[in-house]
């Protein structure tokens, strides 16, 4: 049911593809502001608080629609996976701003690949060159691979239902918009939703790095990792650049990208510095992981079935 679910939401996302800051990232800022507002007196066991009401919560509200749907019907908590997934993963969240910039850059198109590049990370690009817009674009499409795909896909088949799935995309957001102002002040509101967020992502994180790694250049890919990623403030998301970035073959590293989280100040991975070609190798190597995690995931069904 698992790889059934998946393969609908990719095919429904070709098909309508959905407005996610519209529909899902602007009503769920809403609710952790809403959350926060109420709970917010900055001390760390007020974040637990809120975290529990603000994420946990709705994730066994969401397992336990899902049992009871399934126990009516399989085919009702099928279409509840599907419409959680659609909601919470999928390529379209970026691969449009990736496309246009990537075209407008092989065109010579400067001022319009700036343009993209801010609509989409929303911070300034004025004065970015070709090879710094190509090289941050690229690892705001790696992160985002990660955070809207790959993360995602792994919580969702390690959970029961699409409660995996919730769980990932509320702690994502809640870690993400609630430090947004505790680094200004001294507030531990927001430290326990880091902490948990850091805990959920802990394996998504290895298993993309991996993925890219297996895909792309092995050897390149495990030596930026290992050697790299630990030199960066967000380890868990530079694992998944370092080995991106070394399994293409190519420099990337600060300056930041909040848009996504990525965040650091050194180089990652190995090679030449990347361009507009480097962006389309970079589409191939998200494809070829993607094609490998739904491969294993058939593999897994099958033998779940055999046995």
């Amino acid at each position: 049911m698992s790889l059934l679910s998946l393969i609908a939401v990719f095919l429904i996302e070709q098909l309508q593809p959905l407005n996610y800051r519209r529909v899902v990232e602007r009503p769920l800022l809403a609710w952790a502001d809403f959350i926060e507002s109420r709970f917010d007196a900055g001390e760390y066991r007020h974040g637990v608080i809120a975290w529990c009401l603000a994420v946990l919560m709705p994730v066994i509200l969401v397992a336990l629609a899902y049992g009871f749907l399934y126990s009516l019907s399989p085919l009702l908590g099928w279409l509840l996976n599907v419409g959680v997934l659609f909601l919470t993963m999928g390529f379209r969240q970026f691969s449009q701003y990736y496309a246009e910039i990537q075209g407008a850059l092989q065109l010579g198109d400067l001022p319009r690949a700036r343009q993209v590049f801010s609509a989409w990370l929303g911070h300034p690009a004025e004065g970015m060159g070709s090879q710094e817009i190509a090289r941050q674009s690229i690892e705001a499409a790696m992160a985002a691979s990660h955070r809207h795909v790959f993360g995602v896909i792994l919580c969702f088949v390690l959970l029961p239902g699409p409660s995996g799935a919730l769980l990932y995309r509320l702690g994502q957001i809640i870690q993400k918009r609630w430090k947004r102002e505790d680094a200004m002040m001294e507030n531990n509101f927001s430290t326990f939703s880091r902490q948990v967020f850091g805990i959920i992502d802990w394996l998504p994180s290895r298993a993309t790095a991996s993925a890219f790694a297996i895909v792309g250049d092995f050897e390149d890919a495990v030596y930026c990792w290992r050697t790299q990623a630990s030199q960066w403030r967000d380890r868990d998301l530079s694992i998944v650049l370092a080995s991106g970035a070394g399994a293409l073959g190519v420099q990337l590293g600060a300056p930041i990208a909040e848009g996504v989280e990525v965040a650091g100040g050194l180089e990652l991975g190995l090679g030449d510095p990347a361009d507009a070609d480097t962006m389309q190798s970079a589409v191939g190597l998200v494809w070829r992981a993607t094609v490998l995690w739904m491969l294993l995931l058939f593999l897994l069904e099958l033998a779940s079935l055999v046995g």
